[in-house]
C-alpha cells in the first residue's frame, strides 16, 4: 500500500513534499513497531538507546556524553537515567576527574536485559524484509544526504 492509501491523500505539492510525508509516516511506523517489541520488556526505545549505549562505551559516560550519542537528542537524558537506575539497570557513581559530574554505568541486571535484548534483533528487521542489503545502503545514503544537506554539515 502507497502512501496515498495510508493517509488517504492523492495531492501532493510535488515529488518532494509527498518524500518528505512519506519519511515522517514511515519513521513514526517503524518507531512505534519498535515500540512495541521493546516494552514487552519492560523498557521503553529512550531507555534501550541509553543501554546500548552504555553496553558499547568503554568508559563510563556523563549524561552530556549519553545525549550527544542518543538517537532523540530532544529527550531528558537525565530522567531517562534516574528511571533506568530505579529499575537498577545502569548505576551512577561520583566522576572520578571531575566531581561536579556523574559516570553511568550498565549494571549487571542492565547488561544482561541488553543481552535479551538482543533477540529481538531478528524481529525488527524482520519489519524491514522487503529491502536488500543495496537498497538499505542506497537508503541510507539519502537519509544522510537529506540531513547533511539541511544542516550544511
Amino acid at each position: 500500500m502507497g502512501i496515498e492509501q495510508d493517509i488517504q491523500q492523492s495531492n501532493f505539492r510535488n515529488e518532494f513534499q509527498k518524500m518528505g510525508i512519506n519519511l515522517l509516516f514511515t519513521a513514526n511506523w517503524l518507531n512505534e513497531q519498535i515500540g512495541k517489541i521493546l516494552s514487552e520488556e519492560g523498557v521503553t526505545q529512550q531507555q534501550y538507546n541509553i543501554l546500548r549505549i552504555l553496553r558499547g562505551s568503554i568508559t563510563p559516560l556523563s549524561t552530556l556524553k549519553i545525549r550527544e550519542r542518543m538517537l532523540d537528542k530532544m529527550s531528558d537524558t537525565s530522567r531517562i537515567v534516574d528511571r533506568l537506575i530505579a529499575k537498577e539497570l545502569v548505576v551512577k557513581n561520583t566522576c572520578e576527574k571531575d566531581k561536579r559530574l556523574v559516570d553511568i554505568t550498565l549494571s549487571p541486571k542492565g547488561l544482561n536485559l541488553v543481552d535479551q535484548l538482543d533477540q529481538f534483533n531478528d524481529r525488527i528487521d524482520a519489519l524491514l524484509k522487503g529491502i536488500n542489503e543495496s537498497e538499505a545502503k542506497t537508503m541510507n545514503q539519502i537519509l544522510d544526504k537529506i540531513r547533511i544537506d539541511a544542516t550544511g554539515i
